[in-house]
């Protein structure tokens, strides 16, 4: 789907574990927020916006959950559950993330600070926006 990719995160294995690494082009963008979500209720769900201009990594570290995107013309369910796999989520896609597992945790990288001018909270200016 366009503006949606999942990254492989590099790592290095040794009888000690796993480390990830997320350094140079790795992604597509330079990492200025970094928040994470932890403690969601299962039945509960995050997100529910778009953004116009920010970029967004998603790693599950722990656990697992699921994102829904849609583009505007498509849409997908993506389940993360590996800390080694990231989802790309490009501006002008609509997101909701739920059905985390018991002690899941969803870190973000962001390519911006926050700006609460660069969201996009309801779903028909979303539909408007994409469609401009």
């Amino acid at each position: 789907m366009r503006g949606v990719k999942i990254i492989d995160i590099p790592k290095i294995s040794d009888p000690r574990g796993h480390l990830g690494i997320i350094e140079g082009d790795v992604i597509p963008f330079q990492i200025k927020r970094v928040y994470y979500l932890y403690d969601v209720p299962s039945d509960a769900f995050r997100g529910g916006h778009a953004h116009k201009n920010l970029y967004q990594l998603l790693i599950a570290l722990s656990g697992s959950f699921e994102v829904h995107v849609k583009n505007g013309k498509e849409a997908e369910t993506i389940q993360l559950n590996k800390p080694n796999k990231g989802l790309l989520v490009e501006s002008g896609i609509w997101r909701e993330i739920d059905n985390f597992s018991s002690g899941s945790v969803c870190l973000v990288l962001a390519s911006n600070v926050f700006d609460e001018q660069d969201y996009i909270r309801d779903f028909d200016e979303f539909k408007l926006f994409v469609n401009c």
